[in-house]
C-alpha cells in the first residue's frame, strides 16, 4: 500500500469517528501526524471548526500585553526577553506607566489587559495585590499572571496555590492566560526551563483556578527540543483537565522563535515553517474536541498564514496586541490594527466579531 493510499484510508477512518461523534485517541493522533497530508488535516480540522462554529464568525479581542517586569530568576533557555536580577537594564513598570498604558488601551477600544511578567525575586504577594487593585480602578478586565507566576507567588509568600488565587481574585484578577506551558513534559521542562514550575504544577494552578471560578486559556509553544510524542502528551493532559473542569476558553499553539535565545546557540533547531504550523494547528483542533475555540497566531506567523489558518481549525484571530514584547525580543515584530484584522477575516470569507475574554460579544 502506498503512503498516499494509506493516508486516504486513514482520513476516511478518522472521518468516520468524527461523524459518529467519537473522540480520536492517542494512536489516531500519531497516525494522523505521521501519515496524513496537509490537505487531509485541513479538511478534518475544518469539519470540526464548522460543526462548532456554523455561523461563519471569526472572533478577535482588543487588548494590550503589559509585561510589568522583565526581571526574572527562571532564565529559561527559550526566552530572549528576561533580564537576570543582577543584570543591568532590567525594569519594573511604575503605577504611572501602568495607568498610561491602560488608558491608551481603553481609548483604542480595548477591553482587557494581558498582564504577565518575569519571576521577580524581590516582590511580595502584597505588591501584586496592590497592583491589581490599582488597575481595577480603571474598570479594565485583567487577564493576568500565568501559572509559573502564580506558583512563584506561592513560593515567595509560603502560601498555598488556593490561598494565592483567592487573594488575587479578591484584589481584582478576572482570568488567567495560558502562558508558561511550553510543553507539558517533565523531560522538556527540565532541559529547557528547570527553574520554572513543573508540568504538574502548571496544571494544578489551572485546575484550582477553574475551581475558584476563573476562566483560563491554554497554550503550547512547540518546535524546539520536544518530540511529537511529547506534543501529544501536552495535548492529552490539557484534554484531560478540560474533561474535569471545562474551564479553558481557548487553545493557542505557536512555534518557538529562536533568535536571541540560549537554545539558538545550539544551532540544531530549525525554524518552523508555515506549513508545519498549519499541520500542528489542524492536529490540535482535531484532538482537542472539548475546546470550543482555537486561536490563530498571527503574532508569530504573520497575517497571511493566520488567514489560511481559518481553514485549518482556527476560529479566533486572537488579539490586536497593541503592545507585545516577548516575541518581539526574539526578532518577530508583526503588527495588526483592528481594521487590518477585520479586513483579513472578511477577505477570507468570514465575519469578524469583537469578543471579550470569555468569548461573549464585546
Amino acid at each position: 500500500m502506498t503512503k498516499s493510499m494509506f493516508s486516504t484510508h486513514l482520513a476516511a477512518d478518522v472521518h468516520t469517528k468524527l461523524k459518529e461523534g467519537s473522540r480520536i485517541d492517542n494512536e489516531d493522533f500519531l497516525r494522523l501526524a505521521n501519515e496524513a497530508n496537509l490537505h487531509e488535516l485541513g479538511v478534518l480540522a475544518n469539519t470540526i471548526r464548522k460543526r462548532k462554529h456554523p455561523d461563519n464568525d471569526v472572533t478577535y479581542v482588543i487588548d494590550r500585553n503589559i509585561n510589568y517586569t522583565d526581571i526574572c530568576i527562571s532564565a529559561c533557555k527559550f526566552c530572549a526577553f528576561f533580564k537576570a536580577p543582577d543584570e543591568p537594564g532590567g525594569y519594573l513598570l511604575s503605577r504611572e506607566q501602568l495607568l498610561e498604558k491602560i488608558v491608551e488601551t481603553q481609548n483604542l477600544g480595548g477591553t482587557q489587559i494581558l498582564l504577565q511578567g518575569g519571576l521577580h525575586p524581590d516582590l511580595s504577594l502584597e505588591y501584586y495585590e496592590e497592583m491589581l487593585r490599582f488597575m481595577k480602578k480603571t474598570g479594565i478586565h485583567i487577564h493576568g499572571f500565568s501559572p509559573p507566576e502564580i506558583q512563584h507567588f506561592s513560593d515567595v509568600s509560603n502560601l498555598s496555590i488556593n490561598e494565592v488565587l483567592a487573594r488575587l481574585i479578591g484584589a481584582g484578577l478576572d482570568s488567567i492566560p495560558g502562558g508558561g506551558a511550553e510543553i507539558l513534559s517533565e523531560r522538556v521542562r527540565q532541559a529547557a526551563a528547570p527553574r520554572k514550575c513543573s508540568a504538574d504544577q502548571w496544571l494544578r494552578v489551572m485546575e484550582e483556578a477553574h475551581h475558584q471560578g476563573l476562566r483560563t486559556t491554554a497554550t503550547m509553544m512547540y518546535g524546539h527540543i520536544e518530540t511529537l510524542e511529547e506534543r501529544l502528551e501536552h495535548l492529552h493532559r490539557l484534554r484531560e483537565l478540560q474533561n474535569r473542569t471545562g474551564g479553558f476558553t481557548a487553545f493557542i499553539p505557536w512555534p518557538f522563535q529562536a533568535d536571541n535565545t540560549v537554545l539558538a546557540e545550539y544551532g540544531t533547531i530549525e525554524k518552523t515553517s508555515g506549513l508545519e504550523y498549519l499541520r500542528m494547528l489542524a492536529l490540535s483542533r482535531i484532538y482537542l474536541d472539548n475546546f470550543d475555540n482555537i486561536q490563530a497566531s498571527w503574532v508569530t506567523q504573520g497575517p497571511k498564514i493566520a488567514q489560511i489558518s481559518l481553514f485549518f481549525g482556527a476560529n479566533d484571530f486572537g488579539s490586536t496586541m497593541i503592545e507585545e514584547n516577548v516575541v518581539a525580543a526574539a526578532g518577530v515584530s508583526f503588527r495588526l490594527s483592528e481594521q487590518e484584522i477585520c479586513r483579513l477575516v472578511a477577505d477570507a470569507g468570514f465575519t469578524p466579531k469583537q469578543r471579550l475574554m470569555d468569548y461573549t460579544p464585546a
